[in-house]
């Protein structure tokens, strides 16, 4: 490649809403520092690309971003279009994972045609190592989570954690981290038991992983620096702290549509009920586009939230409107603002009315919120939560746990979590109090850090000037 040429950069996110956004964020932070960036996905994912991309480009990037498509496997027993993680029913789960396995030979005829210089891939692919190290092409791997869970996981596998206890409700302790660090479990997800077809995949995922280039992470390092360094240290995996990559999105208007893929929302109805309350005196309650409940608990959930001190907004994932309690939105008119389907999250967690956040714990939004300098009520369900749940309430210091103790993708197999319990942590939360004005004080000096770690000289903005070298510099070689 001779000089005048920019580097180019592949991404390939797992096709999920969850992995979706860092990856365009990803895409945003190498055009802006002048690298030729294509995103690689399947046709029915291009919606929720594209409308973004276009956005971006308009900033003016010396080399625009560019979405290229390969075919979504066929005779996968999936329904037509189906391509998104995020909106497979459970019982089919298997089959997209496998389909994604056929992604194999599309890919390799796409690294063939491009030529990119680096690519950087869902850890979900972990068969992208191989491909590219054919084509002498260094793999990045992407998790879409934090330092913390990774070592977390590592512990768990490495000392066998669930393979030694008999007990659901037994506390177990993950050794050798830096923090003491506890679960229930029932809050480690046991892939033998409930997800089988899982288990060849991680060890598939794990050991690619030690065979790739490295390890890109969408956290910054002041926020996890023991585990930032665990990783390199224990783990012994070569990593790159480049987030809270979110805060690539600086204007207003890309707050306001960052995940909006192609839904109207009434922005001006939202942004006037936030300017009407008083600073941090607003939850903001939101559990992400993959989490469901059952009626019952959405039910004590409106009632909690409706018998609690505070204001809040709650965002009810499509389908869900149909189990709020009647008379429930006539009733809390004023306290309460009601978004069905998405929200502007960004812009709502950055307004001056929002004072806490009660999440799922899924990465993009706990990131988010930690960027806007938030305390949390954390409610995880599934996939690495309750880990992330720990980093936040155990390590950081700057959230409550609602008190879910079933790790489980099914909603009817989770205990109720009642109204007087979600009332009684809204208030303690959101309330006056040594605890918790030290909960706000750390939250907010963790968003101000946050922000200087993007900034020029910031620690993630000099580790991707560092990898952006170090891969110009292996390519020079090359030449």
């Amino acid at each position: 490649m001779g000089s005048d040429k920019p580097l180019h950069i592949l991404l390939f996110p797992f096709m999920a809403q969850g992995h979706i956004l860092p990856m365009l964020d990803m895409a945003k932070l190498f055009a802006v520092r002048g690298l030729k960036a294509t995103i690689l996905t399947t046709p029915a994912n291009s919606p929720l690309f594209q409308p973004s991309i276009d956005r971006a480009n308009g900033s003016g990037y010396s080399y625009p971003i560019q979405l290229h498509l390969i075919p979504f496997p066929s005779g996968s027993g999936l329904p037509e279009g189906c391509e998104n993680m995020s909106f497979v029913p459970s019982h089919l789960k298997p089959n997209f994972f496998e389909a994604t396995r056929m992604l194999r030979e599309p890919f390799d005829q796409v690294l063939r045609g491009l030529l990119p210089d680096c690519v950087v891939t869902g850890a979900f692919f972990p068969w992208t190592t191989d491909v590219a190290a054919e084509r002498g092409i260094p793999r990045l791997v992407f998790y879409g989570s934090n330092y913390f869970s990774r070592c977390a996981s590592y512990t768990v596998k490495r000392h066998k954690i669930l393979e030694n206890s008999t007990e659901e409700m037994e506390p177990l302790l993950l050794p050798d981290l830096p923090h003491r660090i506890e679960l229930l479990k029932s809050q480690i997800q046991d892939f033998k038991k409930a997800a089988p077809f899982l288990v060849d995949l991680l060890n598939q995922v794990y050991e690619s992983e030690s065979r790739s280039y490295g390890l890109l992470v969408n956290s910054f390092y002041e926020l996890e620096p023991d585990y930032a360094d665990y990783y390199r240290n224990v783990i012994g995996g070569r990593t790159w702290a480049i987030g809270p990559m979110s805060l690539c999105n600086e204007d207003a208007f890309e707050k306001s549509s960052r995940g909006n893929f192609a839904k109207e929302f009434d922005h001006d109805a939202c942004l006037n009920w936030l300017d009407s309350k008083s600073a941090g005196s607003v939850i903001y309650v939101c559990f992400g586009s993959a989490c469901e409940f059952t009626v019952a608990q959405l039910r004590e959930l409106a009632l909690g939230l409706e018998a609690s001190n505070h204001p809040f907004i709650w965002v009810v994932r499509k389908g869900g409107e149909e189990a709020i309690p009647r008379g429930f939105e006539e009733r809390v008119k004023g306290k309460g603002f009601i978004i069905q389907g998405w929200a502007p999250q960004v812009l709502i967690l950055n307004h001056k009315a929002v004072g806490g956040f009660l999440t799922h714990c899924g990465w993009n939004s706990s990131l988010e919120g930690i960027s806007a300098g938030l305390p949390f009520i954390t409610w995880p369900l599934f996939a690495e939560q309750f880990y992330n749940e720990r980093l936040i309430t155990d390590v950081l210091r700057i959230g409550i746990a609602v008190g879910v103790k079933e790790y489980t993708w099914r909603p009817e197999e989770r205990a109720l979590v009642e109204a007087a319990i979600i009332e009684k942590e809204v208030n303690r939360l959101m309330g006056e109090g040594e605890e918790a004005e030290e909960r706000r004080r750390k939250a907010k000096e963790l968003g101000e850090k946050a922000k200087k770690a993007v900034d020029e000289e910031g620690s993630s903005y000099v580790g991707l000037s560092n990898l952006i070298e170090e891969l110009k510099g292996n390519v020079k070689n090359q030449a």
